[in-house]
């Protein structure tokens, strides 16, 4: 774990007892750090009996303390743990805040912060995998894999490379990233802001706690973005602030079978960008891109029967996340859409969004849970709709409308929560369908993220 002796002798109250908040204690106990945890579910707490105080900090008197570390799942803008920790005068803070305390202790090393609604995830993975192909010591850490605070800490000369949500910015206060991007702002989890430009606003704060001398690298395909983009400019030199350019990626990106189309392209340059200020060689990229796996839920490619691919983008709880999944996989033969799109769940948005511009893609639509009549109403005018309703159902539907050289795609373009407990769930359950209807999964878990 990392430990850090900034920690040393002082106090900390614990709000959530999952996995990041448990290496939060571990990690505080191990610093000689006085630790107040508290999780509302009796078994999380009890893995700390005897090792520190379990008290609720709403029942706390918060005086003398550093910090309450509160999970990212944590409302800050609507729990009660907020006017309670302000009327001690005592910050919220997150795990990567302690994470950026503890830096001055750890070998030396640099930091890439990755952030966007979109695509993150994607680009997170991607730059490890770069830097563990090309020999530089590397881990991801923040909103994906192991939470940083449990992992071991790198030798001299590694790389620690953070996906960042904005509610975990939220509790961020001094990480300054040595290199640092933004991908994209669309609207999502506005029930956590005073509406959108204050979602922007947080995705923002990620630049500003940057020296104006490191390294920040844009998304071009949304306004907000580039408006950061320009603020950071006018604060220091171009060269230190700048947009991805993909132009000169675009012929190479056949050659990368998991990281296909549109939106991908773009993760594809924001990671180049952010390797290059690492030191990493063109050479040195451009060999380790083919070889990239991706993630599960993402673009995974599941199994090809007959010429009929299946690709699971169950992450995909958006419309802007599902429209480059669309994209990705264009009309062929004098323009024969290909597409069997799985769609619905438990709606975010009405409408379509950005995925109409890609109907002429789609072959036809199986629609699925709570949003899938309205999906279905609004599709049937453009393309042939099944109202299939089960997620199995839409499989064995598309199956048998489906020929070679077609695309059975999960991307939901909605939350699981209607019938799945999380996209994940609701992603290995398609996996487990088109196992039994097929019994040819990909077991190279091929896949390349939204």
């Amino acid at each position: 774990m990392i430990t850090s002796p900034a920690f040393a002798g002082k106090s900390y109250a614990v709000l959530g007892l999952a996995r990041s908040g448990a290496a939060v204690v571990d990690a505080l106990l191990a610093s000689g750090a006085r630790v107040v945890a508290w999780d509302r579910q009796e078994h999380m707490r009890e893995v700390f009996a005897g090792r520190c105080e379990l008290t609720d900090p709403l029942e706390t008197d918060l005086t003398g303390f550093d910090g309450v570390v509160v999970s990212p799942g944590v409302p800050i803008n609507t729990h009660p743990i907020t006017p309670h920790a302000q009327c001690y005068h005592v910050p919220l803070i997150g795990d990567i805040e302690l994470f950026a305390q503890a830096r001055a202790a750890l070998p030396p090393h640099k930091v890439v912060g990755i952030t966007g609604t979109n695509g993150k995830s994607t680009t997170t993975a991607l730059v490890n995998h770069i830097l563990l192909q090309s020999g530089v010591p590397s881990l991801m850490g923040g909103n994906i894999g192991i939470p940083i605070m449990e992992q071991a800490p790198l030798p001299e000369g590694g790389v620690y490379v953070l996906e960042l949500s904005s509610y975990q910015i939220d509790l961020t206060y001094s990480l300054g990233c040595d290199a640092a991007a933004l991908l994209n702002i669309t609207p999502d989890h506005l029930d956590r802001y005073d509406g959108f430009d204050a979602y922007a606003a947080s995705k923002a704060r990620l630049f500003t706690m940057q020296a104006t001398d490191q390294f920040a690298v844009f998304g071009c395909g949304d306004e907000p973005t580039r408006k950061i983009c320009a603020s950071e400019q006018a604060r220091r030199d171009e060269a230190r602030a700048c947009p991805i350019v993909i132009d000169a990626l675009a012929e190479m990106q056949p050659a990368w079978p998991s990281l296909q189309g549109p939106h991908n392209l773009e993760n594809a340059a924001v990671a180049v960008a952010l390797v290059e200020e690492l030191g990493i060689t063109p050479a040195q990229w451009q060999a380790a891109m083919p070889t990239f796996n991706g993630l599960p839920h993402r673009m995974e490619r599941v199994a090809e029967q007959g010429g009929v691919l299946f690709v699971n983008d169950s992450k995909a709880t958006n419309t802007d996340s599902t429209a480059p999944a669309l994209a990705a996989y264009p009309p062929v033969d004098g323009g024969k859409p290909r597409i069997h799109w799985i769609v619905g769940g438990l709606p975010k948005e009405d409408g379509l969004g950005p995925c109409s511009q890609y109907l002429d893609h789609v072959a036809a639509a199986y629609t699925i849970g709570e949003a899938g009549p309205n999906f279905a109403n609004l599709l049937e005018p453009h393309v042939p709709v099944e109202r299939a309703e089960l997620l199995s159902e839409a499989v064995k539907r598309a199956m048998d409308r489906a020929v070679a050289g077609d695309v059975i795609l999960l991307s939901p373009a909605c939350a699981s929560f209607d019938q799945f407990r999380d996209y994940e769930r609701r992603g290995e359950y398609f996996r487990q369908v088109v196992a039994a209807l097929t019994g040819a999964v990909d077991t190279a878990n091929q896949g390349a993220g939204a």
